[in-house]
């Protein structure tokens, strides 16, 4: 019995470090965390003209557990469009300190309005259309990623 106990404990302890080191801060993985509760992503990035520009334009499809980052050099005014964007998506508007400031829900597909994030943002988190609300992402989600300083994150990485 004794036997069987030290086995659990050994077997929660190695599982509780395996999950400390599926935490560590990858290019390829967002993690999210707010009253809601926590997420990870998968991700492409998005940090040069090109790559921006290109997005998930194109796609038909877009894993559950994926989306696009994009990254930009310093905080600014940001505002997105879905043209060639064959998918719904969800926008997080994102702040240096990786502080999700606003999202916008469900942007149509093809749709070349401006969706405009606001002032002050560095980058912008795109997931499927509908996830944010179903999950209840909220404004004031952080975000855990290389991409944001950790001088400056609400959660550094």
């Amino acid at each position: 019995m004794i036997l069987r106990m030290l086995l659990g404990l050994v077997l929660a302890a190695m599982g509780g470090a395996a999950l400390a080191a599926g935490q560590a801060c990858r290019e390829e993985t967002v993690y999210l965390r707010g009253d809601w509760g926590q997420a990870r992503f998968s991700v492409e990035i998005a940090d040069d003209d090109a790559e921006r520009a290109r997005g998930l334009m194109h796609r038909s499809v877009l894993p559950t557990s994926a989306g696009m980052l994009f990254v930009y050099p310093r905080p600014q005014l940001l505002s997105f469009w879905m043209r060639n964007t064959l998918i719904p998506l969800d926008m997080l508007f994102i702040d240096a300190t990786g502080t999700v400031q606003r999202i916008h829900h469900m942007a149509t597909p093809l749709d070349e309005t401006p969706i405009v994030g606001g002032p002050d943002l560095i980058a912008v988190l795109e997931i499927n259309g509908g996830l944010a609300r179903r999950m209840g992402i909220t404004a004031g989600t952080q975000l855990r990623h290389p991409a944001f300083s950790d001088r400056l994150a609400a959660w550094p990485c």
